[in-house]
């Protein structure tokens, strides 16, 4: 059975950091490139991370130099380490393939962060 299972998220400060993380199926985790989304209320889901099954990796234009994406192969998790929090990074942080599969969307995990 296929599951992606997000965890990390909470409320922090503006400035602050928080590190998220995904549990993947091993199966998805060997086979596919991995991205974290975020959907902010009122607005689309946005793809804001994505790492290769190499670890190449690219980020949104909103998220560069803040956000670092990573993958463990030995807990086939992948993490987001988000530093300098803004207030328009709150949304709720969603990990799935790269390109995403509907069927694969979890629950995803709430950052709220005050100004």
């Amino acid at each position: 059975q296929v599951q992606l299972v997000e965890s990390g998220g909470g409320l922090v400060q503006a400035g602050g950091s928080l590190r998220l993380s995904c549990a993947a199926s091993r199966i998805i985790f060997k086979l596919r490139p991995m991205g974290w989304y975020r959907q902010a209320p009122g607005k689309e889901r946005e793809l804001v991370a994505s790492i290769t099954t190499g670890g190449s990796t690219n980020y949104s234009i909103s998220v560069r130099g803040r956000f670092t994406i990573s993958r463990d192969s030995a807990r086939n998790t992948v993490s987001l380490q988000m530093n300098s929090l803004k207030p328009e990074d709150t949304a709720v942080y969603y990990c799935n393939i790269n390109p995403p599969y509907p069927g694969y969307w979890g629950q995803g995990t709430q950052v709220t962060v005050s100004s």
